[in-house]
């Protein structure tokens, strides 16, 4: 337990030091391959109806779940039958390839960068490459508050999620979890294609993202603190807006970053082309400006190291009652 506990440790500060290189083949690409090799043969296997098609997509998770977790709990058994020492060493990069911190962080910040360097048309190529919205009519405050707003809902999907899958089982529970999650990125789509086949990807990663999203508003609360943000309005705001989207899980921490910033975010988007009522979170207290973009990677980085210690307690804590 606690070897599991320092290979999270150590991975996420190789995550905060090195990123996602992007000359380094990321495992969690092998898994989007797996999805795409599926659903390609589950088509053609199922019918294209409702039934159909939902259940070729109970399937779909079955398989790849089953697949992406049985593998790295077979290659860390393996590499405990060595020795404790290289199954740590395999346990550590699993999870420093787990967490998106400083790649999170970058990639916002080459919007920021882009946006203080008043280049609007590649601030929105950068911003598209991080948000699954329309970007190419968005001025420099729908560019803004995309940015922002995938800060703050992926300090949660990318970061404090994983954090606690692999802080309770380890790596290979992370690649559960991170499984659901690559799958409805990929396929949880309402749309004509995937609304009944990604139905049950996009249930799952509701429910197994329900307590990670409301823990991960709780310490981005708190972490504003550290950070000189408002955390009196962020639990304000969260208090009220937390449920203003679509998805349970969401609004959780865009509620708290609107309110730790003192701005409004969400609202109506374009998606393929065709225009989304949302509501708004927060207070317009100010306009969105692009320094926001700073703020947000800093809250991101104060709650992501505050969970990792509330985590790593808690994990420390139970080990000694065990033993």
């Amino acid at each position: 337990m606690m070897l599991s506990l320092w290979a999270l440790v150590l991975g996420f500060l190789l995550d905060l030091l090195i990123g996602d290189p992007h000359f380094i083949y990321h495992p969690v690409r092998l898994v989007g391959n797996l999805i795409t090799v599926t659903e390609k043969g589950l088509r053609r296997f199922f019918p294209k109806t409702k039934g159909g098609e939902t259940a070729a997509g109970v399937f779909l998770a079955v398989i790849v779940i089953s697949v992406t977790t049985a593998v790295p709990a077979l290659l860390l058994y393996l590499a405990g039958r060595i020795s404790p020492e290289v199954r740590f060493v395999l346990e550590t990069i699993m999870c420093y390839q787990l967490l998106a911190t400083k790649s999170l962080k970058d990639e916002s910040m080459k919007v920021y960068d882009k946006l203080k360097a008043g280049d609007l048309p590649e601030a929105r190529k950068a911003v598209a490459m991080i948000v699954g919205r329309d970007t190419e009519s968005l001025d420099e405050a729908g560019v803004t508050k995309a940015a922002v707003e995938t800060v703050a809902e992926n300090t949660s999907d990318g970061i404090i999620a994983p954090m606690l899958f692999m802080a309770v089982g380890g790596a290979a529970f992370g690649y559960f979890y991170k499984a659901i999650n690559t799958m409805d990125s990929m396929v949880g789509y309402k749309n004509e294609k995937y609304l009944y086949f990604g139905r049950f990807a996009a249930r799952l990663d509701d429910v197994v993202n329900y307590i990670p999203a409301r823990l991960a508003a709780c310490f981005m609360t708190a972490a504003a603190a550290f950070v000189s943000l408002d955390t009196k309005e962020a639990w304000r705001i969260y208090r009220r807006d937390r449920r203003n989207h679509a998805s349970p899980n969401s609004a959780q921490t865009e509620a708290v970053m609107a309110g730790a910033l003192n701005v409004q975010l969400a609202g109506d988007a374009w998606y393929f082309g065709k225009l989304h009522k949302k509501k708004t979170i927060g207070d317009d207290t100010r306009p969105v400006e692009y320094e926001d973009i700073r703020r947000a990677d800093r809250l991101l980085y104060a709650t992501a190291i505050l969970s990792l210690v509330m985590f790593s307690a808690v994990k420390a804590a139970a080990w000694m009652y065990l033993v």
